[in-house]
């Protein structure tokens, strides 16, 4: 394009981060939480950092999940995000997602019961964060949880 190699290859990376970041802005569009939901995560947003914060504490974790939540605790804490938060709506739901990804991933290294004993704020709002967030269905707990059980106990019998 330009004959240097070294200006093609900058615009090259250029544009390809550009139409990265458009494709995440209209992902992050497409999952932004609606109506109701957008307002009940933010009325969660103060547990939910101390919630992270006291898992990242937690010594009883693995250190694989607390190394995750403080990676996630600089992120929030930085001012620079994939999205800016000036932005209406999606200035704040890259964060969310993340969040949520990360919460999903501590729930299938440590269970839901890790999190609820950490929970800082109501049951109705740890209800509404599992909801929100879908942590149940990435727990061991339940009937998954249960059939491992018996998966052990059937194998201790014999």
């Amino acid at each position: 394009m330009t004959g240097s190699w070294g200006w093609d290859l900058l615009i090259g990376i250029g544009a390809a981060l550009l139409v990265s970041w458009l494709a995440l802005i209209c992902a992050l569009a497409v999952v932004r939480p609606r109506g109701n939901l957008l307002r009940e995560a933010l009325r969660l947003l103060p547990d939910v950092l101390r919630l992270v914060r006291r898992l990242a504490a937690d010594p009883g974790l693995p250190r694989g999940v607390r190394v995750r939540l403080g990676l996630l605790l600089a992120y929030l804490a930085l001012p620079l995000d994939l999205v800016p938060d000036f932005i209406p709506v999606l200035g704040y739901a890259d964060d969310a997602i993340i969040v949520t990804a990360v919460l999903r991933s501590v729930v299938r290294r440590s269970g839901l019961e890790a999190v609820r004993r950490h929970w800082p704020g109501t049951d109705d709002g740890f209800a509404a964060l599992v909801r929100l967030t879908g942590l149940d269905r990435g727990s061991p707990s339940g009937p998954a949880r249960q059939r491992e059980a018996d998966g052990e106990a059937d194998q201790q019998r014999s």
